[in-house]
């Protein structure tokens, strides 16, 4: 039980750690020039994206390494293609969930099966740890993104999610009660990819209705831990979202304040973080869903550059 504890405990405790510095690990600084894209989430040797908790945790080993390119590998995927990670690197480790059945016997002596969950690790290196790897992995990128196209793929991707969303007032904000999305006006916002990354925060809300999702952290009033729960998805489910369509993440002002009630919920409860990771995940993908695969740019359904 102590290795499967300490991967809970030490994923929280690094998050914490940023937090308390006035570091959100989910909003890294967007400055990789690398082919796979400026704006990506860290990606596998097969250039798959890695999803929840491993998002979060390879984002803070390169901005703390100051890895530009995205791509992370094993040391036997390095070592199948001919390479070796370079003396004195450190590897990042990343989770992923696994399950034993366990068998009990009852006080009136009949047996039943339930499935335990724990996490397994396992170590990876980012490429520009390793020595010897074809040259693609490790290009830079040879020409400008089109923000642009990004920004209109923004616009396919949130418009084909049917939601209600109204624009007027000075607050962003989603309404479960009356299920619809407020947006200030379009000009109010210092560029266009602030407006999008604040769209992202609402529409992962969105998602929290007892028709989509059904996400609730029981009575929620603003301060208490219900609320600071349900920022905390939002505000990861932002991140990833920004990061699928090739949006800058801009961390807003008025969310700063949520800081404390965040760090007072990861230090009472260690899977908290992880529980957050994995409901915005599933907003995130419930959002893909909606799409029409017809129209929805490549960039927006791999989470990279084509």
């Amino acid at each position: 039980m102590k290795t499967r504890t300490d991967h809970y405990t030490r994923i929280t405790d690094a998050i914490v750690a940023d937090l308390e510095r006035g570091v959100r690990p989910w909003l890294k600084p967007w400055n990789t020039e690398h082919a796979a894209g400026r704006i990506t989430r860290p990606l596998r040797a097969n250039g798959q994206p890695y999803k929840g908790i491993n998002t979060l945790m390879l984002w803070e080993s390169a901005l703390s390494q100051h890895f530009a390119a995205p791509i992370w590998m094993t040391f036997k995927q390095a070592k199948e293609l001919g390479a070796v990670i370079k003396k004195g690197s450190q590897g990042t480790p990343v989770v992923y969930a696994d399950r034993f059945t366990k068998t009990e016997t009852g006080n009136d002596g009949q047996e039943t099966e339930r499935d335990i969950f724990f996490l397994k690790g396992y170590t990876v290196f980012n490429v520009e740890q390793i020595e010897g790897l074809p040259q693609h992995f490790y290009a830079p990128a040879t020409e400008p993104l089109d923000t642009v196209a990004r920004i209109e793929a923004a616009d396919r991707f949130f418009g084909q999610t049917g939601a209600d969303i109204r624009h007027g007032g000075s607050e962003a904000m989603y309404s479960p009660s009356r299920d619809f999305v407020q947006m200030p006006h379009f000009v109010t916002f210092s560029d266009a990819e602030s407006y999008y990354a604040t769209l992202a925060h609402e529409m992962t809300h969105w998602t929290r209705h007892p028709s989509r999702l059904d996400r609730s952290f029981g009575h929620e009033k603003y301060g208490d831990t219900g609320y600071a729960r349900e920022e905390l998805v939002a505000e990861i489910g932002a991140a990833f979202l920004c990061c699928d369509l090739g949006i800058t993440p801009e961390p807003r002002e008025d969310h700063a304040a949520y800081l404390g009630h965040w760090l007072q919920v990861l230090k009472e409860d260690k899977r908290a973080i992880f529980r957050a990771v994995a409901h915005a995940q599933r907003a995130v993908d419930f959002l893909h869903g909606l799409q029409s695969a017809e129209e929805t740019p490549p960039a927006v359904v791999a989470g990279v550059r084509p």
